[in-house]
């Protein structure tokens, strides 16, 4: 039985993962926060959240997330991951090496198509096929775009001005105080404890 466009989309996410792409690494990763394990405001942890790393989003979801942008309008690759951390606002983006493999699998899929250009970076378009699949994942699509919005929330909250002012002393001062001779190993578990203590006290609020 020949595959519907839809079970395809859900079932190439190995192959998207493991494909060379224009754009550079296969590790998924691109630090600032490009990269995978972004804040995530389901955890209270910080970067990695106390309970392991979290992906924002599987290969299934880019998928229709690269769709639903290119249903917008064209753009390239490079455009569409700059679309994506705009939304989070700059909580997430994905990595080329997820990006441009997922573009590649959507071409062969016949959902998106590539402009004539005469440079070096093409854009690309929705066929009718994938504004058919559009439409079809619509609900799927709007829980994507809802969970990077608290994503952006969450990150705008932790990144808010008193906060990234006192974490940045905090950093400043232990690189100080620590930094010297006489540190011995009572001081660290000294100051140990003091993070400790203000980690529970925040979590408590």
């Amino acid at each position: 039985m020949k595959e519907s466009t839809g079970q395809r989309l859900g079932h190439h996410g190995g192959r998207s993962g493991h494909r060379g792409g224009r754009g550079g690494s296969h590790d998924g990763s691109h630090e600032h926060t490009f990269g995978d394990e972004p804040h995530d405001p389901s955890h209270s942890g910080g970067r990695h959240g106390r309970h392991g790393r979290h992906r924002v989003i599987d290969s299934s979801e880019l998928r229709l997330l690269l769709m639903k942008l290119l249903a917008e309008t064209p753009r390239h690759g490079y455009d569409l991951i700059r679309e994506i951390e705009a939304i989070t606002g700059g909580a997430y983006a994905p990595s080329p090496g997820m990006v441009y493999p997922t573009l590649t699998l959507l071409q062969e899929m016949d959902l998106i198509a590539e402009l004539d250009s005469d440079g070096p970076r093409k854009a690309f378009v929705l066929t009718a096929q994938g504004e058919t699949e559009v439409s079809a994942k619509a609900k799927d699509i709007d829980q994507i775009m809802m969970r990077l919005s608290s994503l952006k929330e969450n990150h705008e909250r932790v990144d808010a001005g008193p906060v990234r002012r006192a974490v940045d002393n905090l950093r400043r001062v232990i690189r100080s105080r620590l930094g010297g001779e006489d540190v011995d190993k009572e001081m660290l578990h000294t100051v140990a404890g003091i993070l400790d203590e203000t980690a529970q006290r925040i979590e408590r609020l």
